[in-house]
């Protein structure tokens, strides 16, 4: 009796033991997240992973215009493509065009960037978010609008910039008729459109540097050029890595400003390598263009990687 109340005792006092997860509950959370997904992957296997897929099988084929009602009759060449691209005059004419574009325009993006954050950032107080505005006005704007203006700035009889240059005396090019002057004119449209995305991103950077830093600087007797170097660039090499990869990027693949302004003209001065992977789809080679299209993705991979290392050395 003693025993058995005992019992009893001990099995209400005791606490139950801990219930398992249902395990229904987690299958339909995993069949919901899987069918949250599902758009977005069937959306991503269809239009970006078999593109790029198709697009390197095509690469070591012969494929043409004429060949697409029978993908399987096309013969395989090997890299046959990327050699002949290597021996093409006109591929490597697009690609020292394409260096010349990223080597000059890609310091002037980022000097123009930088100076505008500067100035927004300590210089003007007054009007920043009218000004900010308007430094990135360009970006949002249709490159097709941006070039009717440009070619009307850059006219050689009576454009803006040959008139300014006439003020004193000078005789101005012929900026997009002239195989000399014609790049040089892209760069400048092409930095003035672009550099609102670095400045803002930069003054974003600028506004974690701590201001007590150049206060005891100043202080201690730096000017204003040794504050910026020795303060603010060290502090701004993160995003200064980030900002310079991708304007590169960006400019490698430049195609908007010769497609609108020049056509690739004249004499081949503007064509990039991104236009003429163009013109070549627009001929029928697809075989070639894609082989075309993957060394300018080698390209960028090699280009972002030295970015990497270099910054990173320096820091």
């Amino acid at each position: 009796m003693t025993a058995t109340t005992t019992r009893r005792a001990a099995s209400q006092g005791a606490e139950p033991p801990p219930r398992r997860p249902a395990r229904k509950s987690g299958l339909r959370e995993g069949r919901a997240a899987w069918l949250l997904a599902l758009p977005f992957s069937l959306l991503f296997l269809t239009f970006t992973l078999w593109p790029v897929v198709q697009s390197l099988f095509m690469s070591f084929t012969d494929t043409r215009s004429r060949d697409l009602r029978t993908p399987f009759a096309v013969a395989f060449v090997g890299l046959d493509n990327f050699t002949r691209a290597f021996g093409d005059a006109k591929f490597l004419t697009s690609a020292g065009n394409t260096a010349y574009f990223v080597l000059v325009g890609v310091p002037l993006t980022l000097t123009m960037a930088l100076a505008a954050a500067l100035a927004l950032d300590k210089g003007i107080t007054k009007f920043r978010s009218v000004f900010r505005l308007g430094f990135y006005t360009p970006v949002i704007t249709s490159i097709v609008a941006v070039a009717v203006v440009w070619r009307f700035l850059l006219q050689p009889d009576y454009g803006l910039f040959n008139t300014v240059l006439g003020w004193f005396g000078i005789d101005g090019p012929n900026w997009l008729g002239d195989p000399n002057w014609s790049m040089p004119a892209l760069i400048m449209l092409a930095s003035w459109r672009n550099f609102g995305t670095g400045m803002i991103i930069f003054l974003a950077g600028l506004q974690s540097v701590p201001w007590s830093l150049h206060e005891a600087a100043a202080i201690d007797g730096a000017n204003a050029l040794q504050r910026f170097r020795h303060i603010t660039l060290p502090l701004l090499r993160p995003t200064l890595l980030f900002v310079s990869v991708t304007t590169a990027i960006g400019y490698l693949q430049f195609f908007e400003e010769p497609f609108v302004m020049t056509r690739g003209g004249p004499l081949d001065s503007t064509l990039s390598m991104s236009m003429y992977t163009y013109q070549q789809f627009g001929f029928g080679n697809y075989g070639y263009a894609a082989a075309m299209s993957y060394i300018i993705f080698v390209v960028i991979a090699v280009v972002t990687a030295l970015q990497f290392r270099l910054l990173r050395e320096n820091t």
